[in-house]
């Protein structure tokens, strides 16, 4: 990375910062990589090795200070700022008390109560050390959501590919579960699974993880995977449900993630039909208050959105059987750092920002019995919500 492409960081972080009218700026500690958040924001290489515990203060205006250990002058020297060194831990003390003198509320990785996990990464101690010199430590979730969440053109076109390619293989691999059956040819959830997987490598991408292929009663269980030797067959009349995630593999490139269900029989159960329908009203529920808002020139909290869908699907009767948030960020990583719509897991206060994604995904799971989740994509720019990777699935499709 360039010695200009940092320092054009810097600014960007400092304009940040700015935005943010009460807080004097942005403290970055870590400690052996406890903070994966600080490398990928000041673009840092994280693969370094580095032992010590490093501190990087960004202040509203003005130059970058670094508090660094001796024996480790160097492992900062891509940022622009004045280095500080210490060796013993009341030097360190003493440094970094002068450094936050006469500051008021400072941003680190911190999150109220836990209340957004993924911001969780400075420690407790670290933090306790911080407001011992009178310093008010609030969350940096929104400062990070700006560099962690938000897209580039180019990562947009890259989510046009992936959810495009994803909606494509849900085609083929249905199509192949309808083949299989009527050529009687046996076939697994496992089977399903690489089926799907072999298609996502074949068009170019990769994923974290492999896809979710689940029939019937494990489709009730949200994050069922499937195993190779303890895998149930898919026959006729059962419900299948897949989630499947890739993206590109160019650097930079970010995630879709999509979610559809399909029946091996001519006649979707009316059960299965109704449970749809719930799920379908929420999902589209939820995407039609985010695009209304967005009309107003208001822009929603993760929570509100999560309130919405649940709400529907909470008035159908069927609330208990939705056991996770309506969805979640998407970005480099398939859950991104972004704001969650989440008013269930955690009360996610961050407000959806202009030029990022997560999905909506409000699912109904009825132990021993089936699992409906529909998920889509939303992307959200100054004015719209989009959503990538059309039609949407508007019933449960018949394979048969």
């Amino acid at each position: 990375m360039s010695l200009t492409a940092h320092h054009t960081r810097i600014r960007a972080i400092q304009n940040a910062i700015r935005d943010q009218e009460t807080v004097d700026g942005w403290l970055f500690y870590d400690f052996r990589g406890s903070d994966p958040l600080a490398y990928r924001v000041l673009l840092l290489d994280p693969s370094q090795h580095i032992t010590r515990r490093w501190y990087y203060w960004i202040p509203r205006t003005g130059e970058p200070v670094k508090l660094l250990h001796r024996i480790e002058p160097h492992v900062l020297d891509e940022l622009p700022g004045s280095s500080h060194l210490y060796v013993s831990w009341e030097q360190q003390r003493v440094a970094l008390d002068s450094l936050l003198r006469g500051r008021r509320r400072i941003a680190m990785q911190y999150s109220p109560l836990n209340a957004v996990p993924y911001l969780s990464r400075v420690d407790a101690g670290t933090i306790e050390l911080v407001r011992s010199f009178g310093v008010d430590v609030v969350t940096s979730a929104d400062l990070v959501q700006r560099f962690e969440a938000v897209w580039t053109e180019e990562q947009l076109e890259s989510h046009r590919y992936a959810v495009t390619t994803l909606r494509r293989i849900v085609d083929e691999a249905f199509t192949h579960v309808a083949s299989c059956l009527t050529h009687q040819r046996p076939l697994t959830e496992y089977g399903l699974q690489q089926f799907i997987l072999s298609r996502i490598h074949a068009t170019g991408m990769t994923t974290s993880s492999a896809p979710i292929a689940a029939v019937d009663a494990h489709s009730a269980d949200p994050h069922y995977s499937p195993g190779e030797s303890a895998s149930s067959p898919i026959t006729r009349d059962s419900l299948v449900l897949i989630d499947l995630w890739a993206k590109r593999t160019a650097p930079g490139s970010v995630y879709g993630d999509i979610t559809w269900t399909g029946y091996t029989g001519q006649q979707v159960p009316p059960k299965h039909r109704v449970v749809f329908e719930h799920v379908r009203q929420g999902r589209d529920g939820a995407l039609s208050f985010i695009q209304a808002q967005l009309a107003t020139g208001r822009f929603p909290f993760g929570w509100e959105v999560d309130d919405v869908c649940r709400g529907k699907i909470g008035e159908a009767g069927y609330g208990e059987f939705f056991i996770h948030r309506t969805g979640h960020s998407i970005g480099e990583e398939v859950h991104g750092n972004g704001a969650n719509i989440d008013n269930l897991e955690t009360h996610d206060g961050r407000q959806i920002l202009p030029h990022t994604c997560f999905s909506i995904e409000p699912g109904i799971y009825l132990p021993g019995e089936f699992g409906i989740r529909s998920e889509i994509d939303v992307y959200v720019t100054d004015q719209e919500a989009i959503v990538h990777g059309l039609p949407l699935q508007t019933e449960i499709v018949s394979l048969l």
